[in-house]
């Protein structure tokens, strides 16, 4: 077991805060948060750290989708089969966790990930106002294959999923970037709920530490959704290029082994 001495969880309280905030505003707060686990817990197993990871998101996530949900209105008839979906590719995503390298997954994410950021940047207008692409059914199963793809991508492995959540219901379904952070919180909840379900029993999960957290991150995850609400779509848009360009910085320095 790692030990985590004081300055440890002090610290880690800090990143949690700082992650609850920006997975609030646009998702990738695990940019935040898991690189700190990793860098302050050296002794901690990969699982370890994924639970604990877990643990600590999923009360940012269940506060800023409740105050999304109190201040947005986001429609139940796509967000539960969003979040269904999301859960089952969740539970399955944990349940190969322990069986994949992030060394399958980094480049193709990396890849992803810079597309995406292109996409928003050079198309300005997108995710500015709500103007769905499908109805009825075709809606319905667009969701729920945004759900279940992001869904498995984090119980597998996790960072970027809000930001994932967030372009595939904009770009895909043609929400605007503000709804589209409401409908993400709420999958989140459930793709958290789900890895939770199947670490748990595991025995991984760094109780002490993921509580410590998850109390920071809930204050974070609360902040952030008030933001983004009251800042609207435009700020969401900004907020979600530079969680982006973070994101492929890092990432993209991993897979050339720079750190």
């Amino acid at each position: 077991m790692p030990e985590e001495t004081l300055n440890v969880l002090a610290l880690l309280a800090f990143a949690a805060l700082a992650a609850g905030y920006v997975d609030a505003v646009v998702g990738g707060g695990g940019l935040i948060q898991l690189p700190a686990l990793l860098l302050f817990l050296p002794g901690a197993a990969p699982v370890q750290i994924l639970a604990t990871n877990k643990l600590a998101s999923v009360f940012g996530t269940s506060i800023s989708a409740a105050t999304y949900y109190r201040r947005v209105g986001p429609d139940p008839k796509t967000f539960i089969p969003l979040m269904i979906l999301a859960f089952i590719g969740s539970a399955m995503g944990a349940g190969v966790a322990s069986h994949l390298p992030s060394e399958v997954f980094e480049p193709i994410v990396l890849v992803a990930l810079i597309l995406v950021g292109a996409w928003v940047v050079f198309k300005p207008s997108l995710g500015e106002a709500t103007a769905l692409k499908y109805h009825g059914h075709r809606h319905l199963i667009g969701a729920m294959i945004v759900g279940f793809a992001v869904g498995f991508y984090d119980g597998a492995l996790g960072p970027g999923t809000g930001s994932f959540l967030v372009i595939g219901l904009v770009g895909l379904l043609g929400y605007s970037f503000l709804e589209a952070s409401a409908k993400a919180k709420m999958a989140n909840v459930a793709t958290n709920l789900a890895a939770l379900v199947v670490f748990i029993p595991q025995g991984a999960v760094l109780w002490k530490t993921g509580l410590v957290m998850g109390v920071c991150n809930l204050v974070g995850g609360y902040l952030g959704a008030r933001t983004a609400v009251a800042k609207g779509a435009g700020f969401v848009r900004v907020f979600f290029i530079v969680v982006v360009v973070g994101f492929i910085i890092r990432l993209g320095g991993s897979v050339l082994g720079l750190w």
